[in-house]
């Protein structure tokens, strides 16, 4: 039943996503404490900078690979009865493609 990366791939998986997430949240942090964004028009102008929608778009495919990886270890090592698993897993890449749908949206939406 091992589909997708687990030992060692997924554990880099996990540290690189987490790297990335971090990286992309001090980027946010830093950002915006040097220009503060006090109204609509400035979040626009903000979110229409160079580069701001990949940047959204590979913190969200880092966040979607961090989770994967995380709940999919929590499921495997502690769901009962183990025949339910396949349907746990199921249902969490269902959820996690539901965010995932649900953030290429909100990507889509933001200025150019």
């Amino acid at each position: 039943m091992k589909r997708g990366p687990t030992g060692l791939p997924a554990w880099m998986v996990q540290r690189a996503s987490a790297v990335l997430v971090l990286l992309f949240l001090l980027y946010v942090l830093g950002s915006l404490w040097r220009t503060p964004v006090h109204s609509y028009a400035d979040w626009v102008q903000w979110l229409a900078r160079p580069g701001m929608r990949v940047a959204i778009g590979v913190f969200f495919a880092a966040l979607l690979a961090h989770m994967w990886v995380g709940l999919r270890d929590v499921l495997l090592d502690y769901s009962r009865p183990v025949r339910l698993r396949p349907y746990w897993l199921m249902a969490l890449a269902a959820a996690l493609g539901g965010l995932a749908l649900w953030a290429g949206a909100i990507v889509m939406r933001l200025p150019a």
